[in-house]
This record gives C-alpha cells, sequence and structure tokens, in this order.
C-alpha cells in the first residue's frame, strides 16, 4: 500500500481556524506524532504483510537489542524478567519515554534499518523494494513537519532544523553535496556540527563549522591539486582557492566582499566565541547565533562545492 499524507477535513478545518503550528517544537514528540511513526515504522519493515515476518522480527530484535545495549537495560520497557515480542517492547517504550532524545534515538535507528533492509532486494516486480524507504523517509520528515516539530530524517541522521526555507535550500544540498568520497571529512563535520547543536553544545557546533569549512577548502584543494600547506587556516586556503580560479575572474571583479565575507563570516564567528579561551567569565553561545552560522556553514559550503563542480 502506497503511503502518503491525507489532507483530512479536520486538518483543512483548522488550517482555516489557524490551529497549525508556525514554530517548530524541540522539546517533545506528540502523542499523534509517535503514532504515525510507529505505523511508518511497521510499513517500512514489513511493507507485505506476514511475507517477510521471520526478518522482520530478526530487524526488531537487532534495533531493540542494540538501544538495550547501548542504555545499558535488560528490557526497554515492560517487566524485566518477561519477554515480549521485540515489536511491542521498542513501541512500548517509544510510547512511554519522556526523553526526546531517546525517542529520537528509536526513530534514526528504525528508518536507518527501513532504508537497509527495503534497499537489499527487490519485493515486487513491478516496484523496487527501495522505494518504499523513500516513501518512509519522505512521509516521516512531512510528519514531523506537519506535527510542528523541528527535525528530518537527512542522509542516515537525525538533524534539527530551525527555518524551513533555509534547510530546503542551504542546508539539505549542503549534505548531499558532501556526501561523496572526495568529501567525506567535511560531511562527517557537518553532520557533527549539527548533533552538537541538536544537543545543546553550541560551542562544540561552531567549531565543526569551522572545521567543515576548512576540511572543503583543502579537499577542493586536492581535487584539482593545489598546493597548500597542512597547516594552512581558512584565510591561506581562501586565498589559495581564489587565485586558482574558483570563482570566476568577473565575479571577483563584481563581488569585491566576497573574500571579505569568507574570511570574516564563519572563521570569526568560531575564533571570537569558541576557538580560544573564554576568560574569568563563561561565554555563552546563543542558540540563535549558532543556527545562523550553520546556516551560513551550509550556504557557503553548497556555493565552494558547487563552484568546483562548475570549473573547467
Amino acid at each position: 500500500m502506497d503511503m502518503a499524507v491525507f489532507d483530512l477535513y479536520s486538518k483543512r478545518q483548522k488550517r482555516i481556524r489557524g490551529e497549525v503550528p508556525d514554530v517548530y517544537a524541540y522539546d517533545e514528540l506528540p502523542k499523534t506524532l509517535r503514532v504515525q511513526i510507529e505505523y511508518l515504522i511497521k510499513q517500512g519493515l514489513n511493507p507485505r504483510g506476514d511475507l517477510y515476518a521471520g526478518r522482520t522480527h530478526n530487524t526488531f530484535s537487532l534495533i531493540v537489542n542494540t538501544l538495550r545495549k547501548e542504555y545499558g537495560v535488560h528490557r526497554l520497557a515492560g517487566n524485566e524478567y518477561r519477554e515480549i515480542d521485540p515489536d511491542k517492547e521498542l513501541f512500548q517504550f517509544f510510547e512511554i519515554e519522556e526523553n526526546i532524545e531517546r525517542c529520537l534515538d528509536v526513530v534514526e535507528i528504525s528508518i536507518r534499518a527501513v532504508d537497509k533492509l527495503t534497499r537489499s532486494f527487490d519485493y515486487c516486480s513491478y516496484r523496487r523494494y527501495d522505494e518504499n524507504a523513500d516513501d518512509v523517509i519522505e512521509e516521516l520528515n512531512a510528519r514531523f513537519k506537519e506535527n510542528g516539530v523541528g527535525y528530518q530524517f537527512v542522509d542516515g541522521e537525525i538533524i534539527r532544523i530551525d527555518s524551513e526555507l533555509v534547510h530546503k535550500e542551504a542546508v539539505k544540498p549542503a549534505i548531499r553535496l558532501l556526501n561523496t568520497k572526495d568529501y567525506a571529512g567535511p560531511h562527517e563535520e557537518f553532520l557533527s556540527a549539527y548533533e552538537h547543536y541538536r544537543h545543546g553544545y553550541n560551542k562544540e557546533a561552531l567549531n565543526d563549522c569551522l572545521k567543515a569549512f576548512e576540511s572543503t577548502l583543502k579537499a577542493i584543494c586536492d581535487k584539482r591539486g593545489w598546493t597548500y600547506k597542512a597547516t594552512d587556516t581558512a584565510k591561506a586556503l581562501i586565498d589559495v582557492c581564489l587565485s586558482n580560479g574558483l570563482i570566476p575572474p568577473f565575479w571577483q571583479q563584481q563581488m569585491t566582499s566576497l573574500r571579505s565575507l569568507l574570511e570574516s563570516s564563519i572563521p570569526t564567528g568560531r575564533n571570537k566565541l569558541s576557538g580560544h579561551g573564554q576568560g574569568a567569565v563563561p561565554q555563552e553561545v546563543p542558540d540563535y547565533l549558532t543556527a545562523y552560522m550553520l546556516h551560513m556553514t551550509a550556504s557557503t559550503l553548497v556555493f565552494l562545492t558547487t563552484a568546483e563542480k562548475e570549473l573547467q
């Protein structure tokens, strides 16, 4: 059965009355969303009912045992001394767990399993099994958005988003463009920045922003055979890329502030707030500034990697 988000009458009436979330929430998963996610996991791991029940049971067991081990518990939910089916244990835990990060653990590891399982073979002659994974991920992200919860499943991980427009136009393209062997390092660092941000570690997020930025510049230099020193920081790497024509000459003439923007935005934000000693009074990095730097990093990485692809 194809999965879809239906625009029910009740939903349309809520929109008319203005009863739809216009600001993302991050500290709770509504019961409605939890149930919707449970349906998605079930449909994703067993799209044809009982046809692959044995394989589905084994996948649920793997998910549950992984979480048990990582949390250091014998059972996620229910009686510790009474074994229950792994899918029931997983969903009982998911329904009652108050820690949203653990709830997102369930979502992330389960959807990863859907993605891995459904891409492994065909389940029907007229439709590829991997399309099921794409449907599940697409609907999951739609459900997050529909419920006003500021998370998305992107490139195998749950990430926090703050602006739907910026996320669509900058963050997702950055992740997609970096998800290659040439950019493996900056890809990992950029995702790490988002993970730190999701957990409230803003200084660490800024540090990883700069790492991703510098690693991207180095990766471009490596791809193009441009010489740089291993110890070069952002300013020197920018000089190398510009001097080798990463940006067309007529752009350099018209966009005289580009160098200043690249030099002063990401590196300066990190250096002033997280890269050096903070003195006697601890410095706090506000969420809004961290979000801005993440989005600026994403936009800059999209710009740089796209410019490299277009370079003759």
